[in-house]
C-alpha cells in the first residue's frame, strides 16, 4: 500500500474530494505568488477591454494546480470551460465537436496537451490564431475542406512534459508559465483551508506535519489530510495533532523527510547495489522491481529536488545526502566527485 501512495496520487484522475476542495477564486489559491499575480492581471485587463482572455499554456509536475487555475480564470472572467486531454482528441471530428460548442470567451482547457497528435495539432493552430477550422471531409478524389468559423475562445493547456510540445504549438500561446514546488508552509495554508471544508479539526502543527511529508505538491497533502482525518477519526478523539499525524503517516510507511518504502528503496539500490553510481534508468527499476516510467516520473522528481540524487549523462548518481539519509559516509569515490 504504501510504496504505491504516490504513484496512485499522481496518477488517478481528479475524484469528487479533490474537486471540492478546490479554490473557486485567486484569492482562496495558496502559492505560486508570481503566476497567480501575472494571471490575475491578465483577467483584469481583458475584462476592461471587455476582450477575451489570450491562450495560456500551463506547466509543471503533476498536482501543483494547473487545472485548479485553469478553473479559475474561467470563473474570474464569468466564462464556461469545457474539460478535455491530449489523449481523448483522436481525430479532427472530435476538436471540432468540442469547439463548435464554445461560446464567445469560453475556456477550453486540454490537460496533457503535449500528447496530441501531430495531424490534431495542424488543426489547432488556425483555431487559435485566426479561430476558423478546415475540416476535410471524404478522401481521395471526393475529398473536400469545410471551413468553420469560431467565436473568439481561450485556449489553456497543461502538460506536465513541457520540452515535448512542439515549437509551432508553444509559440501560439500568448503565456506560459511554469508552476514549482509548494514550500510547507504554503501546503500548510492549504491543509488548513481543506480541514475546514472537511470539517476536521486540526491544529497548526498538526497541518505543518502532513505539510512537510507531502513533497511540495498539494495533491498529495489532500490525500493525506483525508488518510490523517480517517486515522484521527478511529484511533483518536478526531482532532488531528502533530502526534496524531505522525502516527497516521508511520502507518503509511511516509517518514519525516516525505520518504516512502520505494524511494527507500531506489536509494539503498543506487548505494547498495551499485556503489553510489551512475546506473542507468532501467537497470535500477530492474534492481528495484519496478517500471522505469513511473520511476522517473513518481520518484525521480522529489528525490532530485531534494538533493538525494542527480541525473547526469552516464546514468544515477547518489549525492551525500542520500548517504546520510541511510546514516553512512559516501565511499571514496563519492567524496571524491562531491567534495564530501
Amino acid at each position: 500500500m504504501a510504496e504505491n501512495f504516490y504513484q496512485q496520487t499522481v496518477e488517478s484522475p481528479d475524484t469528487p474530494f479533490d474537486i471540492s476542495l478546490r479554490p473557486p477564486a485567486f484569492s482562496e489559491f495558496s502559492g505560486q505568488a508570481k503566476i497567480r499575480e501575472r494571471l490575475e492581471l491578465m483577467v483584469e485587463a481583458a475584462k476592461q477591454r471587455g476582450d477575451v482572455l489570450d491562450h495560456i499554456l500551463l506547466s509543471g509536475p503533476p498536482g501543483l494546480g494547473k487545472t485548479t487555475l485553469a478553473y479559475i480564470l474561467a470563473n474570474s472572467m464569468g466564462v464556461n470551460i469545457k474539460n478535455t486531454s491530449g489523449p481523448m482528441i483522436e481525430k479532427a471530428g472530435d476538436l471540432a465537436g468540442l469547439l463548435t460548442t464554445l461560446e464567445r470567451g469560453d475556456v477550453l482547457f486540454i490537460d496533457e496537451i503535449h500528447r496530441l497528435q501531430p495531424a490534431i495539432e495542424e488543426y489547432l493552430y488556425p483555431a487559435m490564431e485566426d479561430y476558423k477550422l478546415d475540416i476535410i471531409i471524404d478522401q481521395g478524389p471526393s475529398a473536400r475542406s469545410v471551413r468553420l468559423n469560431l467565436p473568439k475562445f481561450t485556449l489553456i493547456g497543461a502538460t506536465t512534459r513541457a520540452g515535448m510540445i512542439s515549437s509551432p504549438l508553444r509559440s501560439r500561446f500568448g503565456m506560459t508559465s511554469r508552476l514549482d514546488y509548494y514550500v510547507a508552509e504554503e501546503l500548510q495554508k492549504i491543509i488548513r483551508r481543506s480541514a475546514g471544508l472537511l470539517g476536521v479539526e486540526i491544529d497548526e502543527a498538526g497541518a505543518l506535519e502532513i505539510a512537510s511529508r507531502s513533497r511540495g505538491t498539494p495533491r498529495v497533502s489532500n490525500n493525506l489530510l483525508r488518510w490523517v482525518r480517517d486515522y484521527a477519526q478511529v484511533k483518536a478523539d478526531k482532532k488531528i495533532t502533530r502526534d496524531i499525524a505522525d502516527r497516521a503517516l508511520a502507518m503509511l510507511e511516509i517518514d519525516r523527510d516525505g520518504f516512502d518504502e520505494m524511494d527507500k528503496r531506489i536509494v539503498e539500490a543506487l548505494i547498495h547495489k551499485f556503489s553510489g553510481g551512475p546506473v542507468g534508468l532501467n537497470s535500477l527499476a530492474v534492481a528495484i522491481g519496478e517500471d522505469a516510467g513511473t520511476l522517473e516520473d513518481v520518484n525521480e522528481p522529489y528525490l532530485i529536488m531534494q538533493g538525494y540524487i542527480k541525473r547526469t549523462p552516464q546514468g544515477r548518481v547518489a549525492l551525500a545526502r542520500a548517504y546520510e539519509k541511510l546514516g553512512i559516509k559516501p565511499g571514496r569515490t563519492q567524496q571524491d566527485l562531491f567534495g564530501g
